[in-house]
């Protein structure tokens, strides 16, 4: 079965941009627009990575990692940060938040497929 991928950005080309390169690479692609949505969505669907940006409406990524992180069924769930942020200090923020990995826009695609199979392995 292929492995699920949720995206969480508040910019539609952006989520098409994911969905086109994840859905290449033999990945389901669920989205949302916005943290909130995005928590709703993995309680709902489940998802075997998190992608999400930083800067969001309702609800910033920092928020998506640590609602991830508090709910038991998707604690160890993979989350990886994509944005145009490259402040090393958000930087450390999500990871002490328990962000697994940071890839800065735009991004290559085939980097990032690669650190998706790195993350779900």
């Amino acid at each position: 079965m292929n492995k699920t991928v949720l995206t969480i950005d508040d910019s539609r080309t952006m989520r098409e941009m994911l969905n086109m390169a994840l859905v290449q690479a033999g990945y389901r692609v669920i989205q949302a627009v916005d943290g909130v949505e995005g928590l709703e969505v993995l309680r709902a669907e489940g998802a075997d990575v998190v992608i999400t940006d930083i800067n969001m409406p309702r609800m910033d990524g920092f928020g998506v990692i640590e609602g991830v992180r508090a709910d038991p069924a998707h604690r160890a769930t993979p989350i990886l940060v994509l944005t145009t942020e490259s402040d090393a200090t958000k930087k450390e923020r999500a990871r002490a938040a328990g962000a697994t990995g940071w890839i800065v826009k735009p991004f290559n695609p085939t980097k990032l497929v690669d650190a998706i199979r790195r993350v779900a392995a």
